[in-house]
């Protein structure tokens, strides 16, 4: 067995509220979506007049950062991003049709080497989406560091155990 950390809904929130302060900060209205470590939802906001779409792209990027645990524009970063064409995952978009996203605004969010949640970012261009991914996953790495390292934040664990 192994220990196993998920983020809960107190420290998805503060993760959420520093995205949305980026977000307002450089000027752009984003959804933000975090996303446990099974990509299932824990906190969502679509910012006033942020896109209706965003909703669902947010999520489709948390729940593929989360699901295969790392960020969404790696997979087609060039020279060797495994989405491009010729690459070894070329179409995996078309896997999960709607729900896996391989361009830029999906970041896992790591602690004790483990991808514990994700994030997901909807609504400004490549720079902007990164930018408030950036400040995501800085509030959720001073989380853990005032945490003494517990996902759960404030000495909390919110550990549970699996086989594997």
């Amino acid at each position: 067995m192994h220990k196993v950390y998920r983020i809960d809904l107190e420290d998805a929130l503060v993760v959420l509220r520093a995205a949305e302060e980026e977000a307002e900060r450089i000027g752009v209205k984003e959804t933000v979506c975090i996303a446990d470590d099974g990509g299932h939802i824990v906190a969502l906001h679509r910012m006033t007049g942020a896109r209706l779409t965003g909703v669902e792209i947010a999520t489709a990027k948390a729940f593929t950062s989360a699901g295969h645990q790392r960020a969404t524009h790696l997979f087609n970063e060039p020279p060797n991003g495994p989405a491009l064409p010729g690459n070894e995952a070329f179409g995996i978009n078309q896997m999960i049709p709607g729900r896996f996203a391989i361009f830029v605004g999906g970041f896992p969010l790591v602690h004790d080497g483990q991808v514990v949640a994700a994030i997901g970012v909807s609504g400004g261009n490549g720079t902007q989406d990164k930018a408030v991914g950036a400040a995501a996953i800085a509030a959720f790495e001073r989380l853990m560091a005032d945490g003494d390292g517990d996902v759960g934040g404030n000495g909390r664990t919110a550990a549970g155990s699996r086989a594997g």
